[in-house]
């Protein structure tokens, strides 16, 4: 059965590989692929949702672009969408994120949010060398490491409406572990962290069950069928720093067909559907 997609892909990832290249994959096993750059062409919106044109929608978008409106939009209209758009959006507001694994016992570093990086200097001393990072932040870009409050200096600037989190440093070899999830399927890869210097890692590596474990719970808990955990491993053992919806499964064997069946699967079946963070956000818990 041929299957007719709308690939959502923002202006920064027009270069990347990765999604043309699965929507490459895709047409060469006879399946439809319609190209929509959101921000980078005229969109005739209420044709877009109401032809009902397309099977499944897939987003390849930055975290504050205009594409996951567009996804929600769909989701909303009663289209199949990959990853579920209320799952994306659970894990894309990284702080809530933080609440929710948390709450649900999920291994997560003590986590403070500001928007004035001048802020960070009442956590506490002990909890010092901090991360800081963006709270709408991807691909490792701009993660410091603040030593100190004294320090802090480095990232005060104009205030603006930006999150920021600080999470206190977990001690490593500087080596950061990935997860890629591909509907079910488990690979992971261990690469160097953002903040090592002298550390160089990239391969694939073998799952340890209790990191296996740890992937399913937070499927199960954010309903995503494609996405990545980053981990570090510390003293307490392993810590999930990162949760990325449809990140660039580096180094996973086959990742493109893999992809591309994964996508097929779930426009067919449709994706999973009420996670627990999904259905909070849809119904929020009264106060």
């Amino acid at each position: 059965m041929t299957l007719r997609l709308c690939l959502l892909l923002e202006e920064r990832y027009r270069a990347e590989s990765l999604p043309l290249a699965l929507a490459y994959r895709l047409r060469q096993n006879g399946h439809r692929v319609d190209i929509v750059r959101p921000g980078g062409q005229l969109l005739d919106l209420a044709g877009l949702i109401d032809s009902a044109d397309h099977d499944a929608w897939i987003l390849k978008t930055v975290s504050g672009g205009p594409g996951l409106g567009l996804l929600e939009a769909a989701a909303h209209a009663g289209l199949t969408t990959i990853n579920d758009a209320r799952a994306i959006r659970a894990v894309r507001d990284k702080a809530r994120a933080h609440l929710l694994a948390a709450r649900h016992g999920l291994p997560v570093p003590p986590t403070w949010a500001a928007t004035d990086a001048a802020a960070f200097a009442a956590v506490p001393a002990q909890h010092y060398p901090l991360v800081v990072k963006p709270a709408d932040g991807s691909a490792g870009h701009a993660i410091h490491l603040i030593t100190g409050p004294e320090d802090l200096h480095r990232l005060c600037g104009p205030r603006s409406d930006q999150l920021l989190l600080g999470q206190p440093y977990i001690p490593n070899r500087g080596v950061d572990l990935k997860v890629y999830h591909i509907n079910g399927r488990l690979f992971g890869t261990e690469c160097s962290s953002p903040l090592a210097t002298r550390t160089t890692a990239d391969r694939p590596v073998r799952l340890v069950a209790e990191i296996s474990d740890l992937t399913h719970r937070v499927a199960d808990l954010f309903g995503l069928d494609l996405f990545g955990l980053d981990i570090v491993f510390g003293p307490d053992g392993p810590t999930i720093v990162d949760i990325n919806d449809f990140p660039s499964f580096r180094r996973v064997p086959g990742a493109l067909d893999l992809l591309a069946d994964a996508c097929l699967s779930l426009a067919w079946k449709g994706a999973r559907c009420t996670p627990v963070a999904a259905a909070q956000h849809a119904h929020p818990t009264p106060a």
